[in-house]
């Protein structure tokens, strides 16, 4: 699934946005397009297509980029005002996936935490039928876990599989290579968290 917006120029803002944000972080860290393409499994031409604003990458794409780059994924889509409040209405989840919702079918991608200025990163995810990021495994520093709510979801590291039901948790080292499937005809509602957020 790709980044949607309301009209061609929005999106266009926001991809060379996104761009600007890629190159200016990779050059602040000293890195070659070469050697970015080596920390986040994307080629050479994505990362500089990216950096142009001339691809309309996937969440997945984003998410590897931002790993790679020592960011949290957020950090690409446009903030709204902080709130100094510790609660997060579910109506104020900040979406990370664009414009997806349950009712659309596609794969929602929330942030429970009001921010990513604490210890915790903490995401509602709800994965369809089919969803696999198996093609961009993830790898960053830090600690997860993620608990199944409900459905079924295939965790892999290191090319391991556990499978886990509604009730299911799991916990690993963020820096083993990972990655999420959903092979069954039920869509798997799971909250994961990530310590500390990938900055």
């Amino acid at each position: 699934m790709t980044l949607d917006a309301t009209s061609p120029a929005v999106m266009k803002s926001l991809l060379v946005s996104v761009g600007i944000q890629v190159k200016s972080l990779r050059k602040e860290r000293g890195l070659t397009l070469s050697q970015l393409s080596e920390l986040t499994g994307l080629s050479p031409a994505i990362v500089s297509q990216i950096e142009r604003g001339l691809a309309n990458p996937s969440f997945t794409t984003l998410a590897q980029l931002a790993h790679g780059l020592g960011i949290p994924v957020g950090r690409f889509f446009p903030t709204q005002e902080e709130s100094t409040s510790p609660v997060v209405r579910k109506n104020e989840r900040r979406n990370l996936k664009g414009t997806a919702r349950e009712s659309d079918g596609g794969e929602v991608y929330e942030l429970l935490t009001p921010n990513l200025n604490g210890s915790l990163e903490v995401h509602w995810i709800v994965s369809p039928p089919g969803s696999d990021t198996s093609a961009t495994p993830f790898r960053h520093g830090g600690e997860e876990f993620g608990v199944v709510l409900s459905g079924k979801k295939d965790v892999y590291l290191d090319g391991e599989l556990y499978v886990l039901e509604a009730g299911d948790s799991i916990t690993y080292a963020s820096d083993v290579p990972h990655w999420y499937m959903n092979p069954y005809d039920e869509a798997c509602v799971s909250i994961w968290v990530n310590t500390p957020p990938t900055w």
